[in-house]
């Protein structure tokens, strides 16, 4: 998940961004607002209808909004039913940000990836989040190159945090991208570079996606993906889903898991290297996998619809590169990192 990638494919553009307002005054949402109860959001892009089967998912006259904008490079996206919010990474910023449609946005934890002196890393804070079995949020931390619990509550959230896992048979971990949670509690994770500045020392000579079961017992399942990134489970738990953001082999790929939930099978089942290019902003990214066990799968030109087959349904079309997505709790909306942007979408 990472934006430095993405650029190599579209045109500079440099933008000038005021960050965005909180509640106190210091920082502050940029939204436009009909009434005090309901926002009237500006609306973006399209979308691409490529099979009948998208309509059973997104309404016909569904539209993009922006509910939130200026941020540096959002990411992570994952809604908390408990309080009725959205949170999300600005990973660059080191900050998780909340937004609620009543409140609008403010800043929900800072720092959230990051703890050391140095002022000019590239992505220090935080990327994925999920929530255990427990309620507890669970963070991958670029920064710190660790996958991490905050012992808070998440109505009062700090920066206390304990490490689950920060290396590999007595190596530090790349930099932990993306994770989802089974029902057991087993986490899978993906350890992609993306976090490590020119001073850090890779210690692993691989790009891994690891297992860390019920038990807490740590396992590497995956070693062979250049840049794996987004993950998610399929809604039986039998199947994994994996994003590769590397763009010379942009691919989806769908592994199979057994009984105790490790890897025995894999295989591509969409490639969208053809499509990446300045025309189509964005590389494979996160993804969430939906009820009826489509993927919604950030990608070139935005959100891309697939079938757990790997038949492309059609695309939402953010126009930016496009980092993640989640569902809310009934999935009716899909809320979408794009950039500098927080977009959603109304489903069905």
């Amino acid at each position: 998940m990472r934006k430095t990638q993405y650029l190599l494919f579209i045109l500079a553009v440099v933008f000038s961004c005021k960050s965005p307002e909180t509640k106190d005054g210091k920082e502050s949402a940029n939204t436009e607002s009909s009434d005090s109860s309901r926002p009237n959001y500006s609306t973006t892009g399209n979308v691409e209808r490529l099979d009948s089967e998208i309509d059973q998912l997104i309404p016909i006259d569904s539209k993009i909004e922006i509910i939130a904008s200026g941020f540096d490079w959002s990411e992570g996206p994952l809604w908390l039913e408990v309080i009725d919010a959205l949170i999300f990474s600005d990973v660059p910023q080191n900050r998780i940000w909340k937004w609620t449609e009543q409140d609008s946005l403010e800043i929900y934890l800072e720092p959230s990836g990051y703890f050391g002196n140095e002022e000019n890393k590239r992505e220090p804070g935080s990327n994925g989040l999920v929530l255990d079995i427990n309620g507890d949020l669970l963070l991958c931390q670029h920064g710190a190159r660790q996958l991490a619990v905050m012992k808070s509550p998440i109505r009062n959230p700090s920066g206390n945090f304990v490490a689950i896992a920060n290396q590999f048979e007595g190596k530090k971990f790349n930099s932990p991208n993306d994770l989802v949670i089974n029902n057991n509690g087993g986490m899978y994770f993906t350890d992609p570079p993306y976090g490590l500045d020119e001073w850090d020392t890779k210690e692993l000579d691989f790009q891994g996606v690891y297992f860390i079961d019920f038990r807490g017992n740590l396992s590497l399942q995956i070693d062979s993906l250049s840049r794996p990134n987004g993950i998610g489970l399929s809604p039986d738990e039998k199947s994994l889903f994996i994003a590769q953001s590397d763009p010379m082999k942009a691919r989806y790929y769908r592994y199979e898991l057994d009984e105790n939930g490790n890897v025995f099978s894999g295989k591509i089942i969409f490639d969208v290297t053809n499509l990446v290019g300045e025309e189509n902003p964005g590389l494979p990214d996160g993804l969430a996998v939906h009820s009826s066990g489509n993927l919604f799968a950030s990608g070139p030109g935005g959100i891309l619809i697939i079938s757990p087959e790997g038949k492309h349904l059609g695309t939402i079309k953010t126009g930016r590169a496009t980092s993640n997505c989640t569902f809310d709790f009934d999935e009716e909306y899909l809320y979408i990192t794009a950039d500098m942007d927080l977009l959603r979408i109304k489903l069905k």
